[in-house]
């Protein structure tokens, strides 16, 4: 347990106490020996010290005086002026450099000053006041170095604090984004695949008697449409396992045909025209990022889930082109899902449940945007642009 100030004051007070307490006591034959002018001294001098990290500066001007005190009145002693090299150590690692600065200027030329007058130095009376203006400034230099020092630790202390603080919330955000896109992962599959089912188990039980294959046709589609959800589970929950190797191919454009005729089990009719089946953007060459492929896929699912559960609709039309910008905006993949459902321009402002917000969300991972509302004439449409060039960088980002 580290001292407090006042315990380090005292035990500081003590040692200072000891040693120059010891040289105060004799002094050197042919000068004024230790009375009572010394001794009150040495008790004003180190009584100061007590406070020294309350009052560096007092204590410096104390401590100095009695030290000027010793050498006028013509006691001398290696040690006598301990107790102010103290003080100025004090001054100058509690303070700023300025004060420190102020601080050597005025304790040299008044130590100066005062050897002049004292004449402590017979032996070499012109180099005596040099000498006694730079001994102050050894405790000062000494302080000066320990201040920046810590200051210097403190900083290096403060930026190691934010950097972890930055990772810390830098690990927060992509544990946020992670579980963003698993929950989207998870939606997209559960959504679409219980929908279908449903509106499949329903056409069963509707044609058990009268049709009883149409029943079992529409099982086996619910049986099939089970075992897909249960792959693309595994194939989500893979990720949230530490260490899990790659879950697998993630859906293609080339998968919307397998998607339609799942959808199409449910008797919505599905007119799906993509790069490769529609004429205009057959020649438009080059594979599309993967991460544009799953975007367009995942937009079209949840567009399809939509239908099926909330629109009442007979017909989907889902388009995927590829348009060519204008003005070197580069290619551009446009997703169209178009329903004849009830949707109408008075059915209130677009909804923000999770399918829409997954749209979204999707959208803006690789650079695009999606817009979804109702049409004038009835119905509803999804429309999605993704940009093919520089995905993959945006999605990084």
């Amino acid at each position: 347990m580290p001292l407090s100030a006042q315990a380090v004051d005292l035990v500081i007070a003590a040692v200072v106490a000891v040693f120059t307490g010891a040289d105060a006591a004799s002094n050197a034959s042919g000068y004024r020996q230790a009375d009572w002018v010394t001794w009150s001294l040495y008790t004003v001098s180190v009584g100061a010290l007590l406070v020294r990290s309350r009052w560096p500066v007092a204590v410096a001007l104390v401590t100095g005086s009695g030290c000027a005190g010793w050498a006028l009145y013509g006691h001398i002693g290696e040690l006598l002026n301990l107790p102010v090299m103290v003080a100025l150590y004090a001054v100058a690692v509690t303070g700023g450099r300025r004060r420190t600065l102020r601080t050597a200027v005025v304790t040299a030329v008044v130590s100066g000053v005062v050897s002049m007058i004292a004449g402590i130095d017979v032996v070499q009376p012109q180099g005596a006041p040099l000498l006694e203006m730079l001994w102050p400034l050894v405790p000062l230099l000494l302080g000066e170095v320990v201040r920046g020092r810590r200051e210097l630790m403190a900083q290096y202390e403060d930026r190691a604090a934010r950097a972890e603080a930055e990772r810390d919330r830098e690990a927060r955000l992509r544990v946020a984004r992670e579980r963003v896109r698993i929950a989207r992962e998870l939606h997209d599959v559960v959504a679409h695949t219980v929908s279908a089912m449903t509106v499949q188990a329903a056409l069963a039980l509707d044609a058990l008697d009268a049709k009883p294959e149409v029943a079992r046709q529409a099982m086996r589609q619910v049986r099939t449409s089970g075992k897909e959800a249960v792959r693309e589970l595994r194939a989500a929950v893979g990720v949230l396992r530490q260490g899990e190797p790659d879950a697998g191919p993630a859906p293609r454009l080339a998968e919307l045909a397998e998607l339609s005729e799942r959808v199409r089990a449910t008797g919505l009719r599905v007119t799906l025209r993509t790069p490769d089946t529609d004429a205009e953007g057959a020649d438009a060459g080059g594979e599309l990022p993967p991460l544009v492929e799953l975007a367009a896929y995942r937009i079209v699912q949840e567009a399809l889930t939509n239908v099926l559960k909330h629109a009442d609709a007979r017909q989907v039309s889902v388009t995927v082109s590829l348009v060519r910008g204008s003005g070197g905006d580069g290619e551009r993949l446009v997703v169209e899902v178009v329903d004849d459902g009830t949707g109408t321009v008075d059915a209130g402002p677009v909804g923000d449940g999770y399918g829409l917000i997954g749209m979204r969300e999707r959208a803006a991972g690789v650079g695009g945007t999606v817009v979804a509302g109702p049409m004038v004439d009835g119905g509803w449409r999804v429309s999605a642009v993704l940009p093919v060039h520089g995905a993959g960088a945006e999605a990084e980002a």
